[in-house]
């Protein structure tokens, strides 16, 4: 009887003990709250600016921001895994979707309130802000207003747009894989995209610019007539109030790269964390985007726009796997280049 009674009495500790690690285990989890959060991020001092004071001074938290290339922000997120000394970061959708198990599922509690096309899908990625290709064109130069890539096919712009080489200009290849979804009907091997871009291609008599800055800088100056962009310069130059410049998202679709938030794995200030990210995504941190903000654009389409950014209201955005995207883009660059060479010889 003793010794069975030494048996109970040990498993009524054991459970005890079990029970009070359960609790730990579980308080572990969920941090106390702070007043800190620590912020690592590649995205632009501007779009920081516009929300990051804000936040600290709704909620009384203390933001720390550290800031790289992308490939630095995703690399110290790998190395730090077992004992990160981040919270959150603020980075494209690849580096959020590709390798999930870096970062904390949470979904923010205004995703109802997002189009349904940019809710978090995957669990782990809020997006925050999108850039899409664009045309950008002087008015002085053409026509007629430019609404989409089938006015480029006009006689009267021949040897006067401004594209890069798509095989290594990331500006390029995002209109190339833009305009074979607009033709290809989301195929991008179809012909019919293949053949939009062969048409292109001789539009452009021969003319390759080397960088993504000298398209829209010679739309401004005057040294091309159209160029395809990105609309980040475009909305800082409309919004500088540069002379004769307009930009348009084409009729026939643009393609959005999302930004966002994720929260990183074992985050020590979990709740400051999913607070900015609640924040951030709601319409008031939506709108300081818009408002505060050059060239970013929010991805809530309830917001109220300045003037400059007025045209979103109308285009037709629609987002892309960024991981399928890096999956097709070698082949595509391939086909693209071999297409060009022949074109251009």
């Amino acid at each position: 009887m003793k010794k069975m009674a030494l048996v109970l009495t040990g498993l009524c500790f054991a459970s005890l003990a079990f029970a009070q690690g359960t609790k730990e285990a579980t308080a572990s989890v969920q941090p106390a709250k702070s007043d800190k959060l620590v912020l690592i991020t590649s995205t632009a001092a501007d779009n920081l600016n516009a929300v990051v004071p804000a936040f600290e001074q709704k909620y009384g938290v203390k933001v720390d921001i550290i800031t790289g290339s992308t490939g630095e922000v995703y690399s110290r997120i790998q190395a730090e895994k077992d004992n990160p000394s981040t919270d959150i970061t603020w980075i494209g959708e690849y580096y959020a979707l590709k390798d999930p198990q870096f970062f904390e599922p949470y979904v923010s509690s205004h995703d109802g309130e997002y189009p349904e096309k940019f809710r978090n899908a995957s669990g782990m990625f809020t997006a925050v802000n999108g850039t899409c290709p664009v045309i950008i064109y002087n008015t002085k130069l053409v026509s007629k207003d430019i609404k989409g890539y089938g006015d480029l096919l006009d006689p009267s712009l021949k040897g006067q747009i401004a594209f890069g080489d798509a095989g290594t200009s990331s500006s390029a290849y995002n209109h190339l894989e833009n305009m074979l979804l607009d033709f290809g009907k989301g195929d991008v091997d179809a012909q019919t995209g293949w053949d939009y871009v062969a048409a292109l291609l001789k539009q452009l008599d021969g003319r390759i610019v080397n960088s993504s800055s000298v398209t829209y800088k010679g739309v401004a100056s005057g040294e091309y007539a159209v160029g395809l962009a990105w609309d980040a310069p475009a909305l800082q130059l409309v919004s500088a109030g540069t002379p004769d410049v307009k930009f348009c998202y084409m009729s026939e679709g643009s393609a959005s790269k999302l930004s966002g938030m994720c929260i990183v794995k074992g985050a020590k200030n979990l709740e400051n964390a999913k607070l900015f990210v609640d924040f951030i995504s709601s319409k008031e941190g939506q709108e300081l985007i818009a408002k505060q903000t050059a060239g970013a654009n929010p991805v809530r389409t309830d917001v109220e726009l300045p003037d400059s950014k007025a045209i979103m209201k109308s285009a037709n955005i629609f987002p892309v796997d960024a991981v399928w995207s890096s999956g097709i883009k070698k082949g595509v660059q391939e086909k693209f280049t071999n297409l060009m060479m022949d074109i251009m010889k």
